[in-house]
């Protein structure tokens, strides 16, 4: 910040104390004049980019300041002199991710030291391009513990206004309602979509987005090997669900406020989306995680219990645990030969990852090549089956990282090098799974066991060993024999032959599927995870 030339340059007093406060194109900073004795932790400059200031107003030492609906703390001022005063909200980071907005206010000798000061500040916001103006937001009344509205109105809306951003809101009414509202909507006038929800609540968002973008652009969405076309719309998301867990992987925290900040400053974060089709039909998209047997089995259980709110989960993932069962299939994998990284690697995806870097440049160049038809169909490539009897077959867009499971799923996996990991957990006993399930929690290598296979891939196909479209007679035949036995023995694998797929927290009956990651398809108001490091976040505080 210190490099670029200065913009402006005042002495102007912070808590009755002065400070040299100097504007650049890049930052705002402030150095005391007056050091304390001893000096405070940390020095006493303060700097802030400006890509995260969120706003500058001119207030009033006696008087409310009505956009905030509280005092501002102002300095005591002296009957000599009247002071005029500015405040700068900024992201100031907190702990394990979170962002929150800090206000600072600066005094100054005249009116008209103070104008100059809030019109260098506001050009300097308005040369953000990549900031919204104008958002639609969707809010699902009911998801999680049923606050999605109470947050939003308590949280969020005061930042969006604070940062002078219109917005539409929508209450959600039934399932489906924003989709079907974004696929006949005019979006024209938007700069992007808000999710004020759980995981669902995001789905039906993007959904409408990508079908919207496709449906404008002639494209077909029921062809499994048909090219998509990015989406320009970005989405942001509020957590307000059960899990969150698309906000928590890509940003790093399940924080109204955090997540309202990356909206504001205008944040823009590239991930791979996988479209899942049965025979030539589209079926679903998916950002985060598909899986099929253990995690398809809660699922299916969860919704019989929805009364019992987000405890659901623990409580039908203890019944798939104790239930033990193991579907047959054959896989078909195509293997990501072309891109950097493997599903073992040690370093996650962070905030400005190469590896998603790279994959974006390469997207550009094989989309010129497919201009000219110069590009290797993939179907030319060497696909790899595997056979057997699974525990879980799970596909990972992103970590999947949650709370629950700080690493994730797949720890290394990519939010846009246009890849996925392929999980496979084959048979095996009841601890054994049990200790592949405990390392998602303690950090330990949850891929290191014998029974577990990892592999990174682009395309992906599975035909259970009996399809419920194929097969229904042999399954009727095996109810009939063998019903009641199974009844009195739930580890018997005799009636139930397939699994649910689990897609991103929504059910796919379908057991065979064949799915196609979509390079950097969407973009989110994010910026992937920062690395936390004494220098991510400077001290912005004035004490």
């Amino acid at each position: 910040m210190d490099e670029c030339p200065a913009l402006l340059l005042s002495h102007l007093l912070v808590n009755n104390r002065p400070f040299q406060v100097t504007l650049t194109k890049t930052g705002l900073c402030w150095r005391s004049l007056q050091p304390r004795k001893p000096p405070a932790t940390g020095g006493e400059k303060h700097c802030v980019p400006v890509a995260e200031i969120i706003a500058v107003r001119e207030t009033d030492v006696d008087e409310i300041n009505k956009e905030c609906r509280r005092w501002q703390k102002m300095p005591s001022v002296s009957s000599e002199s009247i002071l005029h005063t500015f405040t700068v909200y900024h992201v100031q980071r907190s702990k394990e991710h979170h962002w929150w907005c800090r206000e600072v206010t600066f005094c100054c000798s005249d009116q008209q030291l103070c104008n100059q000061w809030v019109q260098a500040l506001e050009e300097q916001l308005d040369l953000q391009a990549m900031r919204p103006k104008n958002l639609i937001v969707f809010i699902n009344p009911f998801g999680g513990k049923r606050l999605g509205k109470q947050i939003y109105d308590e949280n969020v809306a005061p930042l969006f206004q604070l940062a002078c951003i219109t917005t539409e809101v929508i209450v959600t009414e039934r399932a489906n309602h924003a989709r079907d509202y974004l696929l006949e909507a005019d979006l024209e006038k938007y700069d992007g979509i808000v999710s004020v929800g759980g995981d669902g609540m995001f789905s039906e968002v993007m959904h409408g987005v990508i079908g919207r973008t496709q449906n404008n652009a002639c494209i077909n969405q029921n062809h499994p090997d048909g090219e998509l076309g990015p989406c320009d719309l970005r989405i942001g998301i509020i957590p307000a669900g059960s899990t969150d867990c698309i906000c928590y992987a890509t940003v790093g925290a399940n924080d109204p406020v955090t997540s309202a900040l990356h909206i504001i400053v205008g944040d823009s974060q590239p991930i791979d989306v996988s479209s899942v089709h049965h025979k030539n039909m589209f079926l679903k998209y998916s950002v985060s995680l598909l899986g099929y047997g253990f995690y398809g089995d809660t699922l299916l259980d969860s919704e019989k219990n929805r009364w019992m709110g987000p405890s659901r989960y623990d409580f039908s993932g203890f019944k798939a645990f104790l239930t033990h069962q193991c579907y047959e299939g054959t896989i078909s994998y195509l293997p990501a030969t072309d891109t950097l990284g493997s599903p073992r690697d040690q370093r996650p995806c962070t905030a400005g990852c190469p590896i998603c870097q790279n994959s974006g440049e390469q997207l550009k160049a094989s989309q010129k090549a497919r201009e000219f038809k110069i590009l290797k169909s993939e179907e030319q490539k060497q696909w790899k089956v595997i056979k057997g009897k699974f525990l879980a077959i799970n596909l990972a867009n992103m970590s999947c990282a949650c709370p629950k499971s700080p690493k994730g799923l797949s720890p290394a996996a990519h939010l846009a090098d246009g890849t996925m990991d392929l999980i496979l957990v084959r048979k095996c006993s009841r601890f054994s799974f049990l200790k592949h399930l405990i390392r998602h929690t303690n950090g330990n290598d949850q891929f290191d066991l014998a029974f577990v296979e990892v592999y990174r891939v682009k395309r992906f196909k599975f035909v259970p060993k009996y399809s419920d479209e194929e097969d229904g007679d042999i399954q009727e035949v095996s109810k009939n024999l063998f019903g009641q036995f199974c009844r009195d023995h739930p580890t018997c694998s005799s009636v139930q032959l397939t699994s649910s797929w689990n897609c991103d927290g929504e059910i796919i009956e379908h057991a065979p599927i064949e799915v196609r990651v979509h390079c950097q398809l969407l973009r989110l108001f994010a910026r992937g995870i920062e690395m936390l490091s004494s220098e991510n976040g400077i001290d912005n505080s004035v004490d």
